[in-house]
């Protein structure tokens, strides 16, 4: 049997303490890679609901009553609209700004420009799709792809 001293004891030791780590960190890393879960589907187009006066209507009331997450759900049903830019309308409701996309559902008084998505709708179909994009960004400080598709939904 050979002689083994507490140093080479000791050595050994580490070795296996080593080993049983890094086994248990592989594991754990299997684990959450297994429990991610899949990437989220590419965002919808935003489409407009059959009646958006009711839909705005339905919103304030549940944002009057508190329930912004029923408001975001319901707005996430009628529109396709991703969580942020749902959660964004809500907000903007809530602060009482409204949002463009319910614009065109109001009269705007006598001898007003015409609202945003009148103007939009004028770019597009005259070809300026782009200058439509940044019109929508800088007015409503929307991202690019929120911009875009609120273009391409008119």
């Amino acid at each position: 049997m050979p002689n083994i001293g507490v140093a080479e004891l000791l050595i050994i030791l580490a070795v296996i303490a080593v080993i049983v780590l890094l086994a248990i960190l592989i594991i754990g890393a299997a684990v959450r890679v297994s429990r991610r879960p899949a990437t989220a589907p590419p965002m919808q187009p935003m489409m407009r609901p059959t009646a958006p006066h009711d839909l705005e209507g339905a919103l304030r009331d549940l944002i009057a009553g508190g329930r912004q997450i029923q408001a975001i759900k319901l707005l996430r049903q009628h529109t396709g609209l991703g969580l942020k830019q749902a959660k964004d309308v809500v907000d903007a409701i809530a602060a009482g700004h409204g949002h463009p996309m319910f614009a065109g559902l109001r009269r705007p008084p006598a001898g007003a420009r015409p609202d945003l998505a009148t103007r939009v709708r004028e770019l597009k179909s005259a070809g300026r799709t782009e200058q439509a994009v940044h019109l929508v960004i800088g007015e409503t400080g929307m991202g690019q792809s929120e911009a875009e598709a609120f273009v391409q939904a008119l």
